[in-house]
């Protein structure tokens, strides 16, 4: 077949590529560059250059192209919206929705291919006709989790070339192919702001309001500088120690309350555990809502799961877990496992 491949510059999309040309494909490489800025923090530049290199090294096809304006108007804007109003958004569920596996999509088939490659871990299965997102053998590195708003047009258009292999093999398939970033340590934090401060990031775009940082009976123990630039369960860069009458441990964000302005805090993490939540925008990927109401719930990608049962109200779901879990965080999504069938999810509210 002819399959474009979005390759990074990452281990990951290299040995995918290379799977793909040695299976007897043809095959092209194409790089996003979905983000445009000049800044030290910036990969991009060196992430084209390393990405050229292993199509060259490959001998396929190499394209650069700008999906920026996209990335922009369907991702970033609405990160920052979400963020004013003091919620936690997921852009790289909303990127993989618009832009790796929509605008990257569109060009792969102006381009005449038949299908779509990415270096993510999932696997897709055509199953009882309907295509199926389902868990990778490396569970570890999964990122279903990441791809649960994809539909079925979408899913039947991708290939997962690292469906079956582990991230181990992965890195020794690319040392043995004489890739340059075989090592190359995996990208981490969100796409746009890579691994530099979040709150300094926001700070260039989102106006500060500072206010007080308060304990649930109203006891002011610190400033912060916008409810934007925090995140249920956060611990780190509260600035909050030495305050009378209460014991040296660390602090949690609890509550933001909106009304006055003021960031909630408390030193006992349980409050931090709910049992139940309610999500908007519920997407699912066979079309509908499963039959089975008992199943797993993530509301992070590093969640390892919890069960859970959920019921429809009208266009929401309400999910109620068997054991309560830890900072349920408005703007994060929910997403539904059967087993290893990743069935869909939808925004936290």
């Amino acid at each position: 077949m002819k399959i474009i491949v979005g390759i990074s510059g990452g281990v990951d999309s290299a040995v995918a590529a290379k799977l793909l040309v040695d299976a007897g494909h043809d095959v092209t490489g194409i790089f996003m560059r979905n983000w445009e800025e000049n800044s030290p923090d910036c990969t991009a530049p060196e992430d084209a250059i390393e990405a050229e290199k292993v199509c060259a090294k490959l001998g396929i096809k190499f394209e650069s192209v700008n999906f920026s304006k996209k990335y922009w108007e369907h991702v970033f804007e609405y990160f920052l919206a979400e963020n004013r109003a003091g919620r936690t958004p997921n852009p790289d569920i909303l990127c993989n929705k618009f832009v790796k596996f929509d605008a990257f999509l569109e060009h792969a088939k102006k381009l005449g291919a038949e299908k779509i490659a990415t270096g993510h871990y999932a696997q897709v299965e055509k199953i009882d006709g309907k295509f199926q997102l389902k868990i990778p053998a490396d569970r570890e590195k999964d990122q279903t989790y990441f791809l649960h708003a994809l539909d079925q047009n979408q899913l039947a258009a991708t290939v997962f070339p690292l469906a079956e292999l582990q991230k181990s093999e992965v890195r020794k398939i690319a040392s043995d192919a004489g890739f340059g970033n075989a090592e190359r340590k995996d990208s981490t934090g969100i796409c746009f702001i890579g691994e530099r401060n979040y709150a300094e990031f926001l700070g260039k775009f989102l106006k500060k309001s500072p206010g007080k940082i308060v304990t649930a009976d109203g006891t002011e123990v610190g400033t912060h500088t916008g409810l934007s630039f925090y995140t249920l369960g956060q611990r780190r860069n509260l600035h909050v120690g030495g305050v009378r009458n209460f014991a040296e441990k660390p602090w949690f964000v609890v509550r933001k309350n909106f009304e006055k302005n003021e960031l909630v805090v408390s030193q006992d993490e349980s409050e931090l555990l709910e049992k139940n939540l309610r999500a908007k925008k519920m997407h699912w990927i066979a079309g509908s809502p499963p039959v089975r109401k008992n199943l797993i719930g993530k509301i992070r990608y590093r969640d390892s799961g919890t069960p859970c049962e959920f019921f429809m109200e009208n266009d929401e779901i309400v999910v109620r877990f068997e054991t309560p879990v830890r900072a349920i965080a408005p703007g994060q999504s929910v997403v539904l496992y059967d087993g290893e069938i990743c069935l869909g999810g939808g925004e936290i509210v």
